[in-house]
């Protein structure tokens, strides 16, 4: 009996070694791979910070996926002089005569069918007028995408025939995001998925079939949208809208998980903080209407909606997601952290 037993007992030996390195094996595995979810609301620059990813770890966009980007530019070019001449009309803002003409034509265009060629020295003018830059100067007032200056400062290359658009046109191109896009890459020797789901309201329900095995969580907020309202009710402060969904991020969905925290934008927010106060938005500020100050607020005012504030895994991070160079910076301390991530999750550290 006594050799039955020591039989036994090395055969259990045998298969706690085997599990246990098994274990060791898929720890090994796990920690060679990391799954990223890209979350944050509607224009908050989502899609922009998922393509610099893109550049930097798999090379710039092939001739072939530039060009596959022409129709979108167009498109928001068309669309941003159109919401700038509909923009002034609706608050009483007179343009000049000289481009009325302009004006009416490109209210009655139809966008997904209009010819830029058609429109581009109506552009051009309209563009120019003082009616329409003050317009633009108050457009927090109604719905124009971010990137209406860029595109409009651009007309005429865009509106050349043999157009091709620049690996800068396409991060300043918006696309809205719908359903849910993958990018994968090499980060050193670890394979790395970026999940991207639509922010809009009506993508959100798709979120939760993107939560399972997830590394880290990449959250986007937009800075400059502190005074601007929702593009789907027209009501709702863009940033509690953010700060809302954080909240959920934080405490409902990945009350344990790593969160780098992307404050965006920052180029926008800087033009606009001297002349469209902070004070607005959030009562409870009270220092300059100067770019660190303000800026310092709005992290401290996020850092505070995570409930579990004392693990620090916040990691906050100001950014411009169309200046690649300063991108290629973050993603440096990004990497650091996701690793480091990564590592504690398999059990390795």
């Amino acid at each position: 009996m006594g050799n039955a037993c020591a039989g036994g007992n090395k055969s259990g030996d045998s298969t706690n070694r085997a599990i246990e390195k098994q274990l060791k094996e898929d720890r090994t595995k796990a920690a060679l791979e990391m799954k990223l979810l890209l979350l944050g609301a509607g224009q908050s620059g989502k899609s922009t910070i998922a393509k610099q990813f893109k550049i930097i770890n798999n090379g710039n966009y092939d001739e072939d996926e530039l060009a596959d980007y022409r129709d979108s530019i167009i498109e928001n070019l068309l669309s941003a002089i159109k919401s700038l001449v509909q923009g002034a009309e609706e608050m009483g803002i007179k343009i000049g005569e000289e481009v009325e003409a302009s004006a009416k034509k490109v209210n009655d265009m139809i966008v997904m069918q209009a010819v830029l060629e058609d429109y581009k020295d109506d552009i051009k003018a309209l563009w120019a007028d003082k009616g329409i830059q003050e317009a633009f100067s108050r457009s927090k007032e109604f719905q124009l995408d971010d990137n209406a200056k860029y595109c409009l400062d651009n007309v005429d290359n865009i509106a050349r025939p043999d157009y091709i658009p620049s690996q800068q046109d396409v991060l300043h191109t918006r696309v809205r995001t719908t359903g849910v896009i993958e990018i994968s890459f090499q980060m050193g020797n670890r394979k790395v998925r970026l999940v991207d789901v639509g922010g809009q309201r009506a993508e959100r329900r798709k979120w939760m079939g993107c939560f399972d095995e997830v590394t880290a969580v990449l959250f986007c907020v937009a800075l400059s949208e502190y005074d601007l309202k929702l593009l789907e009710d027209n009501e709702t402060n863009r940033m509690r809208e953010s700060m809302k969904i954080f909240q959920e991020v934080t405490s409902k969905w990945f009350p344990k998980s790593t969160i780098i925290l992307f404050l965006n934008k920052r180029d926008l927010f800087e033009a606009k903080i001297t002349t469209s106060p902070l004070k607005n938005t959030f009562p409870d500020y009270d220092g300059p209407n100067q770019f660190q100050p303000a800026v310092d607020f709005i992290r401290d005012k996020f850092l505070s909606l995570d409930p579990n504030s004392e693990m620090n895994r916040v990691y906050p991070h100001i950014t411009c997601a169309t200046d690649t160079e300063s991108i290629q910076v973050v993603f440096a301390a990004v990497q650091e952290t996701l690793i480091k991530s990564n590592l504690e999750a398999a059990g390795l550290m």
